[in-house]
């Protein structure tokens, strides 16, 4: 599929491109050269040992079984400023898919949505496994997940995400949120749904630009791919913010205590619910596992938040 440069600029801004295209061509000139930039979680020698262990067979079938053991986790948060037509609008909130990572992982969720009930559906980043490579396998394996699932899709792209998925992933339904947002219209009562490039590893996010031409004092959601831009949300009255990136671990000790999580971000924002300097957000564990497809004391989970209005 031909790939619009161009649009992508305007949308994105032009700084948030060149960021993003000047990484991945860099990377790219690496690998072929022989010397590929390790994503900075290899430079634990710890954690690559650990890598080496998990793919003993007994280990890993293990903790395959638990990386296919996708969790319905549930929320509900009271806002003061929610209009109240939205009071019980449900969004089904999914992160971190890593799709061709783990290719039998698109029936259990496809079978576990089914029965789900959810107003919005909203995906924060990680389509993909490597960070290099081929793109258009898992863009069309998050394109056959989006055909099942029962309403407007709306997402962002992570750190593991090449900028030309954004071709095959909206022609298959999906709408992106390139430093942009969606007016959300209830009988009159608006709320934004902002999405902004991952902040994380390409530092393409850019708040301003998405909220440019939004209803000043409609309620605010931010999906940012990690939870390191907690401190821009706050400045801009961000209301609540959906993320991942961080896995929740994916590999904890007994008692959900990561052994890895790979964010800038506060500690406490690492993982589920959080509130951080007035900003309340929800960090996902993610659907999918990276690395090694396999999770420890730490499921994956898909997530429907409910918003309540005092």
């Amino acid at each position: 599929m031909d790939i619009d440069y161009e649009n992508l600029r305007k949308r994105l801004g032009v700084v948030a491109l060149s960021n993003r295209m000047n990484i991945q061509a860099n990377d790219h000139a690496k690998h072929f050269f022989g010397h590929k930039k390790l994503h900075h979680r290899s430079l634990y020698a710890l954690y690559l040992i650990a890598c080496k262990i998990l793919r003993h067979p007994w280990i890993f079938s293990w903790g395959h079984r638990n990386a296919l053991n996708v969790q319905v986790r549930r929320t509900e948060l009271t806002f003061d400023n929610l209009p109240s037509v939205f009071d019980g609008f449900r969004i089904l909130h999914i992160s971190d898919l890593h799709m061709d990572g783990m290719p039998d992982l698109l029936d259990v969720l496809i079978r576990t949505i089914q029965p789900l009930e959810y107003d919005l559906c909203v995906f924060t980043g990680d389509f993909r496994e490597g960070m290099l490579g081929a793109y258009d396998r898992p863009a069309q394996m998050a394109v056959a997940l989006c055909n099942a699932i029962d309403s407007e899709t709306l997402a962002i792209l992570g750190n593991h995400d090449a900028i030309e998925m954004v071709s095959t992933l909206e022609a298959g339904g999906v709408s992106l949120l390139l430093n942009e947002h969606k007016v959300i219209e209830r009988d009159g009562a608006q709320i934004v749904i902002l999405g902004v490039d991952d902040p994380h590893y390409y530092q393409a996010d850019d708040l301003e630009r998405a909220l440019q031409g939004s209803p000043p004092d409609a309620f605010k959601i931010l999906l940012a791919h990690s939870p390191e831009i907690t401190h821009k949300a706050l400045a801009v009255g961000v209301d609540f913010y959906l993320c991942g990136h961080t896995h929740a671990g994916q590999i904890c000790l007994p008692g959900r205590r990561p052994v890895f999580t790979v964010s800038r971000g506060p500690k406490h924002c690492k993982d589920g619910l959080w509130e951080h300097n007035g900003v309340r957000g929800y960090t996902s564990a993610g659907a999918g596992a990276s690395t090694v497809p396999v999770r420890f004391n730490c499921p994956p989970e898909i997530t429907i938040h409910t918003l309540r209005s005092k």
